[in-house]
């Protein structure tokens, strides 16, 4: 162990989070944890104060300028006008991956997985956890779901790379490509080319839906999975809780220029002062940052010891069971049986070893893409408080464009040319104008005479998108949509 200390900032949180931090820190500071801590304040309090964000910004010096940030749970205020904090750390501070173990401690935990031992690898920038969203009419809402080639080769290599550091075997990718044939497309197709610059792992997608039925049912079949960032929110915590407990999730988001350790639940205002929440995964989470820290022998020292808590049956009430469980004890109490474990390592399960720090350098992005973008369109999403036959009727009679109407659809269904009247259809529709020679070049003056010519029908735009062709392919979806 060095003789200088590290420096991390720590927050207490919101609801339990002051407990199980006090917790927490307690068990850090017995073992001999090599740490100088630099106390934050951030969450429910922040943003009462004014703040939007739930974060000062006096208080980004001191996160960034430490090694690593310790979170407790926050709340965020009921009603509009609050963005999510842990959204903003992570993506302020490029935090690109989340990555949450979830690994059974069958039988001294229930569950009825007892061969599971998986990690969810959980991009963190992008997605629709960008928080672009938009109310376009009084009825209709929309939000904007990015991924980018950037951001998912970041993700795929994190994940490639942390399965070969830890000696895992596989890598699995979850996406919706069937459907979302652009952004969850992309996805999947860095996934391949990264996967091939891996041939010493095993590497197999599946559709997400299907795969969460897979993770549900027979957890033991995955070893890594990397996600986008929705999927990889949800299903870490239905893995998290099919393993025996959200509350027994730590979490770590990893970044080139910082990290963020926490546990992956919320505050739980609820049991906020009753000295009943399990620390366990606020704990683990202080584990994974020793680990990242290069404190390896302390962050092995406090695992076996929690391990050796759980095996000994002392457990807090999320995960006591009458007949098993020995005792039933308080976040306290959890954390001083936790302390005198301290040295010893459990007896029937596997004891943990880390052998070298699990900080990753992952590589810059490599598959650059030089594909040629020529414009060819436009959409134009029109509020409309007409039926559809009728907005048709007005569209259709347009004369003397610079662009011809080659579609009209609603909610993605095409319902001009050659719909039915069946399609239900809401006050927001969207138009596709082209050359009538389709893919011929379209300049952006041709595109302004367009909505100029919409504007004097009376048309009421939402928005414009313009369509492109990449290297001879539609960078769009198609007029079914």
């Amino acid at each position: 162990m060095s003789g200088k200390k590290i420096p991390i900032a720590v927050a207490h949180g919101d609801g339990i989070g002051p407990e199980i931090m006090d917790a927490t820190l307690h068990i850090l500071d017995k073992a001999g944890a090599n740490l100088e801590i630099h106390p934050v304040e951030i969450g429910e309090k922040v943003y009462l104060k004014g703040f939007p964000t739930g974060i000062e910004p006096k208080t980004w010096d001191v996160i960034r300028h430490t090694k690593a940030f310790l979170k407790s749970p926050i709340t965020t205020p009921q009603g509009g006008g609050f963005k999510s904090l842990n959204v903003t750390i992570r993506t302020s501070l490029g935090l690109y991956a989340n990555v949450r173990p979830c690994i059974s401690y069958s039988p001294f935990i229930a569950t009825k997985h007892p061969h599971m031992d998986l990690v969810i690898v959980r991009e963190n920038e992008e997605d629709l956890y960008a928080g672009i969203e938009y109310k376009q009419t009084p009825g209709v809402c929309s939000s904007l779901k990015i991924i980018s080639r950037q951001g998912t080769e970041k993700i795929v290599r994190y994940a490639f790379d942390y399965a070969r550091h830890h000696g895992r075997k596989k890598v699995t990718c979850f996406t919706k490509d069937n459907i979302m044939k652009f952004s969850d497309g992309l996805f999947h197709k860095v996934f391949d080319e990264v996967a091939a610059e891996y041939p010493d792992i095993q590497n197999e997608h599946w559709i997400v839906d299907i795969g969460a039925a897979k993770l549900a049912d027979t957890p033991e079949i995955f070893d890594v999975i990397v996600l986008p960032n929705l999927y990889g929110d949800i299903l870490s915590d239905v893995a998290a809780q099919i393993s025996g407990s959200v509350g027994i999730g730590g979490s770590a988001n990893i970044g080139s220029h910082g990290a963020m350790f926490e546990a992956i639940h919320g505050s739980a205002p609820k049991r906020a002062g009753q000295n009943a929440a399990n620390p366990s995964g606020l704990l683990l989470g202080a584990v994974m940052m020793l680990s990242h820290l290069g404190e390896i022998e302390t962050a092995a020292r406090i695992h076996n010891a929690w391990i050796a808590t759980i095996e000994a049956g002392i457990h807090t009430y999320d995960i006591f069971k009458e007949g098993k469980s020995k005792a039933l004890v308080g976040t306290k109490e959890f954390a001083e049986a936790v302390c005198k474990f301290l040295g010893e390592k459990p007896k029937k399960l596997k004891p943990i070893e880390y052998t070298s720090p699990s900080k990753i350098e992952t590589l810059p992005q490599l598959h650059v893409s030089n594909e040629k973008r020529t414009l060819v369109g436009v959409d134009v999403f029109i509020y409309e408080k007409e039926d559809a036959e009728k907005f048709i009727q007005r569209m259709t009679s347009l004369k003397n464009t610079p662009l011809h109407l080659s579609m009209i659809s609603n909610r993605g269904v095409r319902i001009w040319p050659e719909g039915i009247p069946e399609t239900s259809c809401i006050n927001q529709f969207r138009c596709r104008f082209m050359h009538e020679k389709k893919h011929d070049p379209v300049t952006q003056h041709e595109v302004l005479l367009m909505l100029q010519e919409l504007t004097n029908l009376g048309c009421d735009i939402i928005k414009t998108e313009n369509l492109y062709m990449f290297d001879g392919h539609a960078g769009f979806s198609s007029a079914q949509g």
